[in-house]
């Protein structure tokens, strides 16, 4: 993992302002408060493992991170953050809820929206940083999860915590073919961790049976991503649901059954095509193994997702940077 800056090497007087500097580039703009004339010792470090943004963070001085409704305005992107406390106890608080962390212990945070995260004593903190449309998770379910402390001692939670810290540890080792699958196998572990954790809390909820359906026809969806026959028919029957409840399940999300089943298979085919394991498939063979056998019209599809054609996107995360 590259160190982005090391307080040691910054003389005293500048290091403040370096490592807010850094913070703002690495995690974007946010407002960072330190005593003034409390010495600055710790550092920050930061990779990338496919999609996901990894970050550390460690520190023994006792200051604040910030994220303004004015910081929001001027730079919102759409990310979701989880932070591990590695050692030491950590405090985040966003949409009326504070999560105490103490070491192995998690939670997640949505970046458009304020937060304040404070360490009261030396820290070591693990940061992913992913966009939104790679949570499976309902939105509306992380919203009710947002700084609600995931213990790292029971559950899925305890298979999480660890990896995730080893990770960041670890990062920079891996090797370049193993990033892109490794990046899946941790967004796998937080969304499960996640949907775990909301099933706990739906029950505060009026929507508990809905939300909980609606995970398990996610989780339905996924297994069959490759079968072409995977429709909203086949989906409710499985579910024996009406097609028109099963309609307004997705509905209340913002979406269509349709949709969703389309963004989760373009997504399976993105990682597949950043995969170097799998540089000598063509193109056309991965769409069809996540049934979009049709090549014209998976690559007028994922130009829209993506922003350029499946070749091109395959190039640009393959081929090293000139």
């Amino acid at each position: 993992m590259a160190v982005l800056i090391r307080a040691r090497d910054v003389p005293a007087a500048e290091r403040a302002e370096a490592w807010l500097s850094i913070v703002c580039d690495t995690l974007g703009p946010l407002d960072v408060r330190i005593d003034p004339g409390a010495p600055l010792h710790g550092q920050i470090e930061a990779a990338q493992l496919g999609p996901l943004g990894v970050g550390r963070i460690l520190t023994s001085t006792p200051h604040s991170v910030h994220r303004t409704p004015g910081l929001i305005r001027r730079d919102a992107p759409e990310l979701y953050r989880v932070v591990l406390a590695v050692s030491g106890t950590a405090h985040l608080s966003q949409d009326g809820r504070s999560a105490r962390l103490s070491s192995g212990d998690m939670t997640v945070y949505d970046f458009s929206r304020p937060y304040d995260l404070v360490y009261d004593s030396a820290v070591e903190l693990a940061v992913f940083s992913f966009p939104r449309g790679l949570l499976t998770v309902p939105s509306d379910a992380v919203s009710r999860l947002t700084a609600v402390p995931i213990r790292g001692d029971s559950g899925t939670a305890a298979l999480a915590a660890p990896l995730l810290r080893r990770v960041a540890e670890d990062v920079e080792t891996y090797q370049p073919a193993s990033t892109v699958r490794l990046s899946g196998v941790v967004m796998d572990l937080l969304t499960t961790t996640l949907a775990e954790q909301a099933s706990q809390t739906a029950a505060l909820t009026p929507e508990t049976h809905a939300n909980v359906l609606l995970r398990r026809v996610h989780a339905f969806i996924e297994q069959h991503l490759g079968d072409t026959g995977l429709s909203p028919a086949t989906i409710a029957s499985a579910h024996h649901i009406s097609l028109r409840y099963l309609h307004r399940l997705f509905a209340s999300q913002d979406t269509t059954v349709a949709a969703w089943i389309r963004r989760r298979r373009l997504e399976r085919c993105r990682r597949d095509l950043a995969d170097p394991v799998l540089f000598d498939q063509p193109v056309s063979a991965i769409a069809a193994r996540w049934a979009l056998p049709d090549p014209a019209h998976f690559s007028r599809l994922f130009r829209q997702a993506y922003g350029m054609p499946p070749a091109e996107y395959r190039r640009a995360s393959l081929l090293p940077a000139s």
